[in-house]
């Protein structure tokens, strides 16, 4: 197991590579804890599960709301959970989401950890420490920025992972590689979904790099003020396609990358939106989907990126240089109303 310690404004925590989820026994004392995972992993897992306290919820982005943590909370306090209670989240990232935002608030916060099952989850969602909740369409509405105590990369429950969460999770790292990493592109350029499945050392490798990505750009800009907003690339709209249309939302931010690339030609004089559209397909992501501006400019309205008038909105100059274009909002429609 390689251990890394990532280093955050007000805390650190250890990140433990190559884990297994037999050594959570030795992280934590199991009488204190509890596990919040899914149906779907609980069925797989059982075996792995047996004799721990855990929480087990319906699957599916759906259920990041707020009934779900009042839920949540209610089978807490059936366990006499207190103050010394540790809640670990096991699973993809709406269950990270969720752990995070429920241990910050029960009883004014108790400590968590994360062990993601999920590519999403691993180079995205339990990094970086931001926890919350959808409120109906709106995603990520409500919540907290709060780091877990540990994360745990245990690869092998990639291997019931079905393929249309591979498929998924690539979005996210074919992201890093736009913003940040031109190499990464390359690499994936090289490569296909089925060599990472396939091999083991070729994926934790491929984790790791996007998770070291992910830390270092929230390291240097924790709470959202300057780079971190970078990792919004392809969101913007991807969010809004997503919880408008249900896609899922590896597809709907690669739909919102495209989109970001094309305006970025307007703005940036970007020349590689070829190649973006083709490595997007590469990995059996989507590129286009049918859409109006006018069915998601009120959920763009609600968008956390909005300041004022304006819309911050990340576009790229080059393959892994990506910058912050504040676009004012009459613009925007105008371009998105030519876009699709």
């Amino acid at each position: 197991m390689k251990e890394e310690l990532f280093l955050f404004s007000n805390k650190s925590y250890p990140c433990y590579f190559d884990g297994d989820f037999n050594q959570l026994a030795t992280i934590l004392d199991k009488e204190q804890a509890v596990i919040i995972t899914d149906e779907n992993i609980a069925a797989l897992y059982e075996e792995r599960l047996d004799g721990w306290k855990k929480i087990v919820i319906s699957p599916g982005e759906n259920n990041k709301q707020q009934f779900t943590v009042d839920s949540i909370i209610q089978q807490l306090i059936k366990l006499k959970a207190d103050r010394q209670t540790f809640i670990v989240g096991l699973g993809g990232g709406v269950i990270t989401d969720l752990t995070g935002y429920v241990a910050s608030v029960y009883m004014r916060g108790v400590k968590f950890g994360f062990i993601p099952t999920s590519i999403l989850a691993m180079v995205d969602a339990a990094v970086g420490g931001k926890n919350g909740v959808d409120v109906g369409i709106y995603k990520n509405l409500v919540g907290v920025i709060r780091h877990p105590e540990f994360l745990l990369f245990d690869y092998s429950f990639l291997q019931s992972l079905p393929i249309e969460e591979w498929v998924n999770g690539f979005a996210e790292i074919i992201k890093h590689a736009c913003i940040k990493d031109k190499e990464l592109f390359k690499e994936l350029q090289e490569n296909s979904l089925s060599y990472y499945q396939s091999n083991k050392e070729a994926i934790a490798s491929l984790i790791r790099r996007n998770v070291e990505i992910k830390y270092k750009i929230v390291a240097s800009d924790e709470f959202e003020t300057g780079d971190r907003k970078l990792l919004n690339f392809g969101h913007t709209i991807g969010h809004a396609i997503e919880n408008k249309h249900s896609l899922a939302h590896g597809h709907a931010v690669s739909v919102g990358m495209v989109a970001a690339c094309k305006i970025s030609e307007q703005f940036e004089d970007f020349q590689y939106t070829n190649e973006v559209i083709q490595l997007i397909s590469q990995y059996k992501l989507t590129t286009h989907f049918d859409y109006t501006h006018k069915e998601i400019w009120d959920i763009l309205l609600m968008d956390k990126k909005k300041s004022g008038n304006m819309m911050n909105f990340i576009l790229l100059k080059d393959i892994g240089n990506a910058l912050i274009q504040k676009i004012p909002l009459t613009e925007l429609e105008n371009i998105l109303e030519k876009l699709n």
